[in-house]
């Protein structure tokens, strides 16, 4: 038996995991499974791709991409906590202020606070 040959080529690949940083960075909400059909791939081979070209795990990327996008809107915007946590893909604003909290060692709320002072 033959093996059948990979229909694209790094390049390919690596302009794949570029188009993703765009497409995330432009301010979409994504998950990895649904960035994965996008592109054809399969979620598993997604993350190893990403990690492969950027050194750093695919989830975590996309997380932090999250969060950052929702301390932009508290310190910007007049939406409501809830508001954002939908806004930046979270189902529940519980889990959302859980995870900011874990990543800004503060409460939503609070941080917008301090940015207007700032």
């Amino acid at each position: 038996m033959t093996a059948l040959p990979c229909p694209f080529t790094p390049r390919m690949l690596e302009g794949r995991v570029q188009k993703i940083l765009r497409m995330v960075a432009s301010g979409g909400t994504f998950t990895i499974r649904n960035l994965a059909l996008e592109f054809h791939l399969s979620p598993s081979y997604l993350q190893r791709l990403f990690k492969h070209q950027t050194g750093v795990c695919m989830g975590e990327w996309l997380n932090e991409q999250r969060l950052q996008r929702a301390a932009h809107l508290l310190a910007n915007s007049y939406m409501s906590v809830k508001e954002i946590a939908y806004n930046v893909g979270y189902e529940h604003a519980s889990s959302f202020v859980r995870a900011f909290e874990r990543r800004f060692t503060q409460a939503p709320a609070r941080y917008r606070k301090q940015s207007d002072y700032t």
